[in-house]
This record gives C-alpha cells, sequence and structure tokens, in this order.
C-alpha cells in the first residue's frame, strides 16, 4: 500500500511523469511551528541535478502546503502538501511499450495490475519519495523540539569502496585461523567516534555525501567511471539516531528494528539493512559482543559497548541507534542489453532518460526522513501507552524491580 504508520500516518502518491507528486501526512501534533521552507531544506538536498555525480533532471522540487497548518503552525488535521514535476519527459521511455526494461518494475507491475505507467518507473520511480522526505522533515522538526532527537545519514561505501570501518584481530589476519576468538572490536574505533559526532554540515561538504576526504574523492573517481562507461554502481548508506529514549518498538512483530527495517528496505533500489554491529557481530563471540550495563551520569542504566545499535529485545534502550542499507546499482543505463520483448522476441534494449550513475548520494535524505518517521510513530505509540497507564493507581502489590514508579511525564 501507499500508507505507512499506525499514529503517525503518511500517505505518498504520484508517479515519474505526472503533474505532481506529493504526501498526505495525518497524526501531527498540533501547534507544532512548520512552514515550506522547514521541509524545502531536505528537499533541496534530495533533488536531482545537485552536481555531475547526479541525473541531469532539473527540477527544482519547491513544495507547496495544501492543509493542516494555518499561520505556520500545525492544526492537529492532515496536512496535505505537493511537488510539480516540471521536466518530464516521456517520450524518452517509448521503448517501454515493447521492453520491459531489466532489473525495473515494468514486468512485475504489469504482472499485478495489468496495467502500468507509460513513461518512467510510475510507482516505483525515485521521484515517489519526495513524498516521504517531505514528511521526515515535519516529524523531524517535532523531534527537535520535543526531544533533541538527531538523525544523520551518510555514504559509506560506494562499489567495492568502503570507509574505514572495522579492525581485523592481528592474530587472524597473521595466521589465517578462522577458529581464533581474540577477536578485536567489530567495529573501529575512529567509525564510532564518526557515529557519535558526524553533522550533516560535515556530509554536505562532499559531494559524495561521505564525510572522508581520501574515500570521498576515490568514490568520485568511480561514479563518473561509471557514468563515462554508460554503467552504474551501487553503495551503501550508514545512519545514526541520537537521543532517542528508551522504551520504543512493539514485540514482537513490530520490532523496533522490524519497523526501521520495513521502511529502509520500502525505499526505491534498496537490497539490504543491518543494525548495530550487523554482519560483522556473527564473527565476533557473545564474550566479545555482549553490552555490559554500566549506571552513568544522570542515573540512568547505558551500555559499555554498544554493538545491539541501540535496541535490544526489539526495544530501544536509550544509547545511540545506526544502521546501515544496501543500494543496488540503478538498473536505467545507456548500454544495449541483451534482454526479451513482452512477447518473448529476443532483442537489444537500450535505454534512454536522464538517470543517477549511483543513487547513494541522493538517497542519504531518503534515509534521514524514513528515521523520522519511524521513530515518530514509535514514540506516539508509547506516550500513548504512558499516559494511559499513568491514570490508573499505583502498584503496590509487586515488587520494586518489576515496576516503574508511575509519571504522568510521557517518555
Amino acid at each position: 500500500m501507499s500508507t505507512y504508520g499506525k499514529l503517525f500516518r503518511v500517505t505518498t502518491y504520484g508517479e515519474s511523469h505526472c503533474a505532481s507528486v506529493g504526501a498526505i501526512i495525518d497524526g501531527c501534533p498540533p501547534g507544532l511551528e512548520i512552514t515550506a521552507a522547514d521541509i524545502q531544506v531536505q528537499l533541496s538536498r534530495r533533488r536531482p541535478g545537485q552536481s555531475n555525480l547526479t541525473t541531469p533532471r532539473d527540477e527544482k522540487d519547491l513544495v507547496h502546503l495544501q492543509s493542516g497548518t494555518e499561520r505556520g503552525v500545525t492544526l492537529g488535521t492532515p496536512i496535505g502538501l505537493l511537488v510539480k514535476n516540471e521536466d518530464q519527459r516521456p517520450h524518452d521511455y517509448s521503448e517501454t511499450d515493447l521492453y520491459p526494461r531489466p532489473s525495473h518494475a515494468d514486468y512485475t507491475y504489469l504482472e499485478k495490475y495489468g496495467i502500468k505507467a507509460s513513461s518512467g518507473g510510475g510507482r516505483s520511480s525515485a521521484r515517489e519519495t519526495i513524498g516521504r522526505v517531505a514528511a521526515g522533515a515535519i516529524a523531524e522538526k517535532y523531534l527537535k523540539l520535543a526531544y533533541g532527537i538527531e538523525i544523520v545519514a551518510f555514504v559509506s561505501s560506494v562499489g567495492k569502496i568502503h570507509l574505514p570501518s572495522s579492525v581485523a584481530p592481528p592474530s587472524l589476519v597473521a595466521s589465517g585461523d578462522e577458529d581464533d576468538d581474540e577477536a578485536q572490536d567489530a567495529l573501529s574505533e575512529e567509525f564510532r567516534h564518526l557515529i557519535k559526532t558526524i553533522t550533516r554540515e560535515e556530509v554536505d561538504k562532499f559531494s559524495t555525501r561521505c564525510p572522508h576526504p581520501e574515500t570521498s574523492e576515490r568514490m568520485t573517481q568511480r561514479i563518473i567511471r561509471a557514468k563515462d562507461a554508460q554503467d552504474s554502481i551501487g553503495g551503501t548508506v550508514t545512519c545514526v539516531i541520537r537521543n532517542v529514549p528508551s522504551g520504543l518498538g512493539e514485540p514482537v512483530f513490530d520490532k523496533f528494528e522490524a519497523t526501521l527495517g520495513h521502511a529502509m528496505l520500502s525505499i526505491p533500489a534498496t537490497k539490504a539493512f543491518e543494525i548495530g554491529s550487523g554482519f560483522k557481530g556473527t564473527e565476533v563471540p557473545g564474550s566479545k559482543h555482549n553490552d555490559a550495563f554500566v549506571r552513568r551520569a544522570d542515573g540512568k542504566l547505558g551500555t559499555t559497548t554498544n554493538w545491539s545499535g541501540g535496541v535490544q529485545g526489539g526495544i530501544t534502550n536509550g544509547e545511540d541507534i545506526y544502521f546501515r542499507i544496501g543500494f543496488k546499482s540503478p538498473a536505467t543505463i545507456s548500454q544495449g542489453q541483451q534482454t526479451a520483448q513482452y512477447d518473448g522476441t529476443p532483442g537489444e534494449l537500450a535505454a534512454r532518460g536522464r538517470h543517477d550513475p549511483c543513487v547513494v548520494p541522493r538517497a542519504v535524505p531518503i534515509v534521514e526522513a524514513m528515521a523520522a518517521i519511524v521513530v515518530m510513530d514509535q514514540l506516539l505509540i508509547q506516550n500513548s501507552r504512558k499516559t494511559a497507564a499513568s491514570l490508573l493507581p499505583p502498584i503496590t502489590t509487586l515488587p520494586p524491580s518489576m515496576v516503574q514508579p508511575k509519571s504522568s511525564k510521557a517518555v
């Protein structure tokens, strides 16, 4: 479906080459000061044509608020917003009348609906994410003002070029012994420092959105090489969410990381998701990987390490939440490809149109937006539970270790 969320509900609409794309956001709390300018910041980071590393499609992506606000303040009613498509070239897609493009949604949409959009990717196009980014900007402003939550994403790999992030045990490197359990940290100290301190300003200094000068330059050359060869290349985006309260997540089927993975894998071109130490954590024994508890300066419990990525048992524990998403190489390339027409006749397809040789630089604000939407929805759910519980008399029949003191204050 085209709606995400339970209490903070985001519905997006529009196709790649229709008149406009946009969203309806239902459940935004009233009294939030929000203007088109607040939303435009993230839309401008997502828009095409930002550098020679992205598609040359010339869209300004200017947002127009239609409802749900008055004099720059939310009313609590549905917020409607739209962005006009101004640089459509549907004639660039006439070949899709005969061919389902390799690794696109042309064939699967036709199989599902019995009809498909005639140009671009229709609803599977990255144009659809405009509504998500706009909704995420609204959620993010609330989260920042109400909880001081910070969300920062950055490019962590392009092709085989990776931002330095892990360390290998010296003994394992030297001996080649896969049974050696003398494992060091799953993530390097430098990478953990980056997760704690990185800002969007630092990320946006680089056209690749990789905040590591040497790696960024290598990524730039790799993307340009793909572009010059009329080809494409994939990559990964890493995201950190700071200052998220503990207690968010709905076991069993709506665990926090499950909803986060659902949201991230709904982004076009995604193929992989991992949280915390992820797949590297599978190589580290439990004795090295467990996050021991410690009392922090504010009196609450924290952990000495954070391999869990801020989530344990499907519920946030108050530590930084960090995760990584894999994006495949864009399917639209200008090289001739041997494939088949809808009737099975073999042939060669050379796609026209404008496309990104690598999507990850522009995916950064999309990832941030979906992270904000997930946290916003989970906070509203948890706060409704806490408020309902606060109206009951204090529990006196259970030991203190089983019950937190009553509080009317939401998380």
